[in-house]
């Protein structure tokens, strides 16, 4: 393999399935750990139809190798020809709707993100970190060339780590940033422990919250991935689907792609169900690694008072304590999480319009939004319930 001070014949491939990069290669740079962007998952989601032309999500990756000749790639990269914005979480419509009012067409675009899921990892994968600032450069200055022969109009990436942010920014891929509330887990050695950390005001809410769904009779069972049952993955996706349907909207994901995450990466699962009257009520998927849980799908078939909160929050804090694992990244949006000890972050976007004039105007209006989000955070973390001492 050619050094990071002589990749000076890099070749780029774009590949309309992951398939055509395989389980080993992909997996051997991308790595297992986060279950969002290990080969298992994204595979899952587009053999069961999730990502498709059809859906608006047609996969176009990224590979990049060291020299014509080679086999074995340097860096991949999700990337996706969109066809509408739906599934991003980083909100684009009114864009959109400016270049339609200027006569110009926004989509197809392309979107380097995990479909359906706004949650920041890495997005560029190289096998040698020192040449991860080169292999960029080439990958954005080959979408651009390609999104001007296919006539796309931006390249978007989403919920990247703050070093690839930072890169992209360099490239004049424009900075823009939002909000999160993550959880973490400061070493506590049980559930009434956290608590302990909280105002009391704040800890009787909670303990009030939890108490009020014990007493409809609402116990929790988790299952573990390997154990989660055909009935339960079942019943699961109808409540998943109930949510949405409650919107006037159709979950993204189809009952065939939990089940084939189901199969090749139980390890990754945990199911929270709530149980009355010995009936499933409600449940909760939950994706995990050595560090990290992370809260994604939900859904409930009748309409309890907190019981979103101890399914979702409470019962994952829990979890999270007991297997000590260091965070919980529950989602998108919920000022109602700050009181449940879950604390403000930012997260990291960037955007390349081909259109200058847009670019311009977007990159004033990130500009603004940028201090508006940064107060926010700091308004949003002045309301975390944790005591003076524990706010560290």
């Amino acid at each position: 393999m050619n050094s990071p001070e002589t990749l000076s014949s890099l070749r780029l491939s774009f590949v309309e399935s992951i398939d055509e990069i395989g389980a080993t290669t992909w997996n051997d740079l991308a790595s297992t750990e986060n279950p969002f962007t290990r080969f298992e998952f994204l595979h899952a989601l587009e053999r069961t139809g999730c990502t498709n032309r059809q859906t608006g999500w047609q996969p176009h990756h990224v590979l990049v190798y060291s020299d014509d000749t080679s086999k074995t790639p340097l860096a991949v990269m999700p990337l996706y020809l969109k066809t509408n914005s739906w599934g991003e979480y980083v909100f684009d419509w009114s864009w959109a709707n400016a270049y339609k009012s200027h006569g110009f067409q926004y989509y197809p675009k392309f979107v380097t993100a995990v479909p359906f899921t706004p949650s920041p990892g890495q997005r560029i994968f190289t096998r040698d970190a020192s040449s991860q600032s080169k292999i960029l450069k080439l990958i954005a200055d080959k979408i651009k060339e390609k999104a001007e022969f296919i006539g796309a109009s931006s390249w978007h990436v989403l919920f990247p780590y703050e070093q690839e942010h930072q890169l992209l920014s360099e490239l004049d891929i424009q900075p823009r940033i939002a909000t999160q509330f993550h959880w973490h887990n400061k070493a506590y050695e049980s559930f009434d422990d956290f608590l302990t950390k909280l105002t009391s005001r704040k800890r009787k809410s909670i303990r009030k919250e939890r108490k009020h769904v014990s007493e409809q009779g609402i116990t929790f069972r988790r299952t573990e991935g390997a154990d989660i049952s055909e009935q339960q993955w079942a019943d699961f996706f109808l409540v998943y689907q109930s949510t949405y349907m409650m919107r006037g909207m159709q979950g993204y994901l189809e009952l065939e792609f939990f089940l084939a995450i189901a199969e090749i990466m139980p390890e990754q699962l945990v199911m929270i169900n709530a149980v009355q009257d010995n009936r499933d009520i409600a449940a909760a998927l939950f994706f995990k690694n050595d560090t990290t849980l992370f809260g994604r799908y939900w859904g409930s078939r009748r309409d309890h008072q907190f019981l979103h909160f101890e399914t979702c929050y409470y019962q994952g804090q829990e979890y999270a304590i007991e297997h000590q694992l260091k965070s919980f990244d529950s989602g998108t949006q919920g000022e109602h999480k700050i009181q449940r000890g879950f604390e403000p972050i930012i997260t990291h976007s960037n955007h390349w319009i081909a259109n200058q004039a847009f670019t311009e105007a977007i990159t004033n209006f990130l500009n603004e939004e940028r201090a508006h989000i940064k107060h926010y955070q700091e308004e949003a973390a002045s309301l975390l319930p944790y005591k003076k001492e524990h706010s560290d």
